[in-house]
């Protein structure tokens, strides 16, 4: 059977030493109170919730999955679910980062982050029911009118009611230009809404007694296209004027899709029979305020594959100290036993520290983010709010592709220590594959994140948010550069950092000639800046760990091993990505279609 441990110490040292999160909150008005001893609190007691409650549900929910009553369009979550869903609901868990105006704790996004991560290990299927009602919560705070907002937003900060966002069309996925649900005008100022979505994951369930669904849908005097894309509020119980729920809204699960993993969650085929619905925003531009939520939910899937990560290395680590497998090759290693521990095999342990490294270097990338987040949110000054948020739209593609690309990876390497028996069920290694699958895939797929990076976040505005990023890493190398014992982790960063200012460069100049060689170096490149990112912050981390090495602590010791390994065996990966994105779009375009 699995096992999962928080990371506590590791979360730890991200934010108080690495980060030193207290040092920039308190410069934040509403979060000039926030202290070591509150953020460690909440942490620790999410992460008995994520151990105790969610993690025991995981392997039985994937086993059972959701069951549809097609005659009453009503959805059961797996056994147990319900009962925790309620739990996180009395604990106050839903409302931790919300705005006080609607019932919410007002603590830092990064606090979300750290829980959501151990969430996600415990259970990703389940962590998605309450994860997709936070980016509702925050799409309706930005675009919503004022009634909309006392109507929905204290029920979604509370956790009583869930929300959902349905995008996705039979004919259309990331194209939603091609969107055709209908929203018809009502004579009351509300909408009636026709038409399906699909791959509406958490769309219908029996956790909450509503959900509120956030739809795009076309007006009838809709532009063709991205530009005549309005959003609507559409909830599955109309709710009364006084609050209270009121008539089942005709919005309603027709199928659930049979998918490779994630079992326990519901992913829904949704069909819209004459829905009733409010406007969100301005007409034809719910794309744009659709964003908020998606962003949101970019991050929340990196997030859902460092979860995957961290609790695939720990089952990974135990299952390689205790399973006996020939000798060492340089000798016995355990006389006593009839074979060593596979943990002496010198594969088996770079397969460990890819995945451990991949878990220590997303964590450090997630929460930087965060608390990039919370800067953007909570600064009244104007400058720092531009800078955080040009670093938040550059590194959240990254999250999203490079998190879940190294989350596939590293769960791949989990289940292999396992040999045979990582593909029975029993020990959940399986699992954790086809779940990290998955995530590479929904939410705008990780080629769609490259694109968007290199074509509209790099190239869009001529590097400027890549610039700001560079003078972060030039700093941190001038101020260290001339430490003997920083040599091997700070030339590695700047050399790579010159090469991706380079290669920029070059990409493009060719994109002028020809568009298509975004499209054929966006991959290669998103995967370089996933690894300058992650060099960064680890030669950060590694600064720290020489720092204190003497200090008797093996948390050190084993952070700086970490951190050579990272930069001995996977930053060299950059150098055959930077030669494949160099090679142009050619090899790619140049055979004829009838010759595939």
């Amino acid at each position: 059977m699995p096992q999962y441990t928080p990371p506590l110490r590791d979360m730890q040292f991200v934010l108080h030493e690495l980060l030193k999160v207290t040092e920039t909150l308190r410069t934040l008005p509403r979060h000039k109170d926030i202290d070591v001893d509150t953020i460690n609190a909440v942490i620790e007691e999410g992460g008995k919730f994520a151990a105790e409650v969610a993690f025991p549900l995981n392997l039985s929910g994937d086993q059972e999955g959701c069951t549809l009553d097609k005659s009453t369009h009503e959805v059961r979550a797996p056994k147990g679910f319900k009962e925790a869903y309620a739990r996180y609901v009395e604990g106050g868990w839903p409302s931790l980062s919300c705005d006080p105006a609607y019932g919410g704790q007002g603590l830092p996004v990064l606090l979300n982050q750290c829980f959501y991560e151990m969430l996600n290990s415990a259970n990703q299927a389940w962590t998605m029911y309450p994860g997709l009602s936070h980016g509702a919560y925050e799409c309706l705070k930005a675009h919503g009118t004022e009634a909309q907002k006392a109507t929905y937003l204290p029920k979604l900060t509370s956790g009583e009611w869930t929300g959902t966002m349905c995008l996705t069309e039979p004919h259309c996925g990331t194209d939603l230009g091609l969107l055709r649900t209908k929203a018809e005008p009502l004579p009351d100022g509300q909408y009636r809404l026709s038409g399906q979505k699909i791959f509406i994951s958490a769309g219908e369930h029996d956790l909450a007694p509503n959900i509120i669904h956030l739809v795009l849908a076309r007006l009838p005097d809709a532009p063709a296209g991205s530009k005549g894309i309005s959003l609507f509020v559409v909830p599955k119980y109309l709710v009364n004027a006084d609050g209270s729920v009121g008539e089942r809204n005709p919005i309603f699960c027709g199928a659930l899709e049979h998918k490779m993993g994630i079992h326990g969650n519901a992913t829904c085929q949704i069909n819209l029979d004459g829905a009733v619905g409010s406007l969100v925003g301005e007409p034809h531009r719910g794309l744009a305020a659709m964003f908020v939520m998606m962003n949101a939910a970019r991050l929340g899937v990196g997030n859902q594959s460092l979860g995957l990560t961290e609790v695939a290395y720990q089952n990974a680590v135990a299952y390689a100290k205790d399973r006996l497998q020939m000798r060492s090759l340089t000798g016995p290693k355990a006389a006593d036993k009839p074979a060593d521990p596979i943990i002496v095999h010198p594969d088996v342990r770079k397969m460990l520290l890819t995945a451990r490294a991949y878990a220590e270097g997303g964590r450090a990338l997630a929460i930087y983010i965060s608390l990039l987040l919370d800067q953007e949110i909570a600064t009244e000054d104007e400058d720092e709010r531009k800078e955080c948020a040009d670093l938040v739209a550059l590194l959240t593609p990254i999250v999203k592709a490079f998190l879940t690309d190294n989350g596939w990876i590293a769960t791949s390497h989990c289940q292999q220590v396992y040999g045979g028996h990582g593909y029975i069920k029993e020990w959940g290694m399986e699992q954790y594959v086809r779940d990290a699958r998955i995530n590479m895939i929904y939410e705008g797929t990780n080629t769609i994140q490259s694109l968007d990076l290199l074509g509209r976040k790099v190239l869009g505005d001529n590097g400027a948010k890549l610039k700001k990023f560079g003078r972060l890493i030039a700093e941190f190398v001038e101020e260290v550069g001339v430490r003997e014992d920083m040599q091997e982790f700070v030339n590695p960063l700047a050399d790579l950092g010159d090469k991706v200012t380079k290669l920029t460069t070059e990409l493009g100049m060719k994109a002028m000639q020809n568009a298509d060689e975004v499209g054929g170096a966006a991959v290669d490149y998103l995967r370089v800046l996933g690894h300058l990112s992650f060099a960064y912050l680890f030669a950060r981390m590694a600064k720290i760990a020489l720092d204190k090495k003497d200090s008797g602590d093996p948390f050190y010791t084993a952070k700086l091993h970490t951190a050579r390994f990272y930069f001995a065996k996977l930053l060299p990966e950059t150098a055959g990505l930077i030669r494949s994105a160099r090679s142009g779009v050619a090899p790619l375009m140049a055979m004829d279609e009838a010759l595939f």
